[in-house]
Parts: structure tokens; sequence; C-alpha cells
């Protein structure tokens, strides 16, 4: 099981993958499905409490 570091770099990594597609693409449907995928990309990433978080 990856690191919560490593998940980190997984999830920016993904980000990073959508904004270059986002930068060559004008279909608006691809563009509404991109975004909605980066706002959950964006949740895990920046969830609270963190994935170690001991309860």
């Amino acid at each position: 099981m990856p690191t919560e570091k490593e998940y980190d770099g997984f999830l920016i990594d993904q980000l990073r993958l959508l904004k270059r597609i986002e930068a060559v693409t004008k279909d608006k449907e691809a563009l509404e499905v991109i975004a909605f995928e980066r706002e959950f990309i964006e949740q895990k990433l920046y969830q609270n409490p963190s994935l170690n978080h001991e309860w």
C-alpha cells in the first residue's frame, strides 16, 4: 500500500494529466468531464482528516 506522500503524488500526477488534456481539447463535454474529475481528485488530495489519521 502506498504511503500518503506517494498517494498525494499520484493524485498530483492525475491533476497534471487533466490539465494537459484540457489544454488541447475544445470539446465542451470533455471539458465538463475534466472539471468533474478534477473536483473529485482535489477532494481526495485535500481531504481532512488525512489518510493516516488515527481514530
